[in-house]
């Protein structure tokens, strides 16, 4: 039996790792793969392509992947490739989610149980969408749910056609064609062409047609300079990797200085003609070509976005996503039946999970060149990551499920949470200023997170008491005390980080603002998470609560740590302006209101509880 047990687990754990690796995969003559890893500059930062068009689908539908009204499913960079090089294809493809269409007050626009829309469908109202969108509120904060959906459609349809003009400029598919041609046109033009421009202002005769091909020209260029979201060609002498990238609109211009085209630009414009006339053999060979410039030009930072690119391939935590879902079902049926094999399987496939997570917290951390919290999404993921940590170590000495049930339960939460945050874009986006230091985020931040952590595992158990100590038969005194424990070791945990965390935060503040303590909102949520801790040490160490009164304390902590970690950032006041959101209130109210449900359970008369622990108290 126990063989078989652990095969059946063996064999769950393996479907999801090969679920995982069969979705990075793309099965195309093109390559694809290579094409994905090319580097550019975006967001202030050093990216692959895959990068780009991951986020910027995130973006548009909240999702990483594009399914055609055919049935058919594209993978992230196959949509790119055709937003870019085939515009004509992607405008049909259904990428734009759209909540409430209905709500739009756009006659003809919603289709019955649509949610996802195409360019083409929101062409024709294009110029009433852009009249609605000067109509809002100017302060996000105070729009509505209706003037929030029409800044976000503008906002997609604007991101939409910055990404859709990043390798080429704008026009049909003649143009795109023969781009080799147009530029080849465009130098043999710009000496002659600025030439005639001088003798115009200086009142000469001139070649009216020449200037104005050439004025047509840079028109052309220098709208594509102001439009392209990518910046695809990198300095041709790189001293700093970072500075000096261009989009293809600004090198064409730069061309009218006298600097020769970089080779990037003609390459860009080789894979668009190669992919639009389905020449794979030529794609794949200037796709060979680039990776070799690139390789030659950055050899170290050439490294870091190829690992990114595999990083996103391979998606960690959606990984540990799962195997969390694992570890709990398995815990669970422990409690029926086989407690000792299946409770040391479940605590094997949590350090698997943990493993997991620690190497996706790394790979962020390698990529950004960053300690591990850097934004909100980075904290989400700590959080979770520093749960099933504490978790495990429970498990460790406990030995009964309960540490490896409720820190799956926190690690996937937490990732889940992460999932949503991480619809607004870039996840490993350039640091504010405020808080480029490698220092105070590798301390401070890391610290007060832990603190979260720790109080929002000791508020999972607490749960779990009183879950099962009012529902259920065999919670026992024995159990109550075990789990009273693991409470309040965490507890005692969590208020020491806070604690040290936000004396940390203070001096960071006294260094930067040039005062110790403010009264910020992040800051009152930092000594609210501490005060909350030290009531709940001295009810027990005072003895002014029992197990009821100290559980009902704990959960309480949920909401306190809840609010201080996420709720300060919907007020939009305060120095730390840069961790701000005007999204997430309702889940926020959702999450304290389901907090006092379980408060309110805990304090039921003891005749509600059905558990030996509850008629021994009765």
């Amino acid at each position: 039996m126990k063989k078989l047990i652990y095969s059946s687990i063996i064999i769950f754990v393996a479907v999801i790792f090969w679920d995982a690796l069969r979705s990075s995969r793309t099965n195309s003559v093109f390559d694809l793969d290579s094409f994905s890893e090319l580097p550019v500059q975006v967001g202030g930062r050093i990216k692959p392509l895959d990068s780009v068009a991951r986020n910027t689908l995130l973006i548009l539908s909240d999702r990483q992947k594009v399914v055609t009204r055919d049935g058919v499913t594209l993978s992230p960079i196959e949509w790119f490739l055709d937003l870019t090089m085939r515009p004509e294809v992607a405008d049909a493809y259904p990428v734009f989610k759209i909540e409430f269409p209905d709500d739009l007050g756009l006659s003809g626009l919603a289709q019955r149980g649509q949610r996802y829309y195409s360019y083409n469908d929101l062409l024709p109202y294009s110029k009433e969408l852009h009249r609605l969108n000067s109509e809002i509120n100017t302060d996000p904060q105070k729009r509505s749910p209706y003037e929030r959906q029409i800044a976000e459609i503008n906002k997609g349809l604007m991101r939409y056609h910055r990404t859709m003009h990043s390798l080429h400029p704008g026009g049909g598919p003649d143009r795109l064609n023969r781009l080799a041609d147009e530029y080849q046109s465009y130098l043999a033009t710009v000496q002659s062409g600025m030439a005639e421009l001088r003798k115009q202002q200086s009142g000469q005769d001139y070649d009216k047609a020449l200037l104005k091909r050439f004025i047509s020209f840079a028109d052309d260029y220098l709208k594509l300079s102001q439009s392209a979201l990518l910046r695809v060609v990198p300095p041709s002498a790189p001293i700093d990797p970072m500075e000096n990238w261009k989009n293809i609109g600004l090198e064409l211009l730069d061309v009218m200085k006298g600097d020769p085209l970089s080779p990037y630009v003609t390459s860009y414009a080789s894979l668009t003609m190669a992919y639009r006339s389905k020449d794979a053999d030529s794609f794949n060979l200037t796709i060979k070509e680039l990776h070799q410039r690139f390789v030659a030009d950055f050899p170290s930072d050439i490294r870091r976005v190829h690992y990114e690119r595999d990083f996103n391939a391979l998606q960690p935590f959606y990984v540990s996503m799962q195997l969390y879902v694992l570890t709990f079902l398995i815990v669970c049926i422990s409690w029926l039946r086989w407690p000792k094999e299946l409770g040391h399987a479940a605590f094997w496939v949590l350090l698997l999970a943990f493993a997991i997570h620690t190497w996706g917290l790394l790979s962020r951390m390698y990529i950004q060149g960053r300690p591990p919290v850097t934004n909100l999404y980075s904290s989400a993921v700590f959080v979770g990551w520093g749960a099933v940590l504490l978790g495990a170590f429970i498990e460790k000495f406990f030995k009964n499920g309960i540490g490896a049930a409720m820190a799956s339960i926190v690690g996937f939460c937490s990732l889940i949470v992460a999932h949503h945050l991480a619809m607004s874009g870039d996840t490993l986006e350039m640091m504010r200023a405020v808080l480029d230091s490698n220092f105070w985020l590798a301390t401070h931040v890391i610290i007060i997170t832990f603190g979260y952590s720790a109080m929002f595992l000791a508020g999972a158990l607490a749960i779990f008491f009183v879950v099962v100590g009012v529902f259920g038969r065999r919670f026992n005194k024995k159990i109550a005390r075990s789990l009273s424990a693991m409470v309040y070791g965490i507890t005692a945990f969590g208020v020491l980080f806070s604690l040290v965390g936000t004396i940390l935060g203070g001096i960071w503040a006294d260094q930067s603002w040039g005062r110790f303590w403010g009264w910020d909102p992040k800051e009152n949520g930092a000594l609210m998470i501490v005060v909350m801790g030290a009531i709940y040490l001295h009810a027990r160490w005072g003895g002014l609560c029992k197990e009821r009164g100290l559980m009902s304390l704990a959960i309480c902590g949920n909401i306190i740590t809840a609010w201080s970690w996420f709720g300060t950032n919907l007020l939009s006041v305060g120095l730390h302006s840069y961790g701000f959101t005007d999204s997430g209130f309702l889940w926020l109210m959702a999450f304290c209101l389901s907090q006092l449900i379980f408060i309110g359970i805990a304090l039921l008369d003891w005749r509600f509880w059905r558990s030996e622990f509850g008629k021994s108290n009765a």
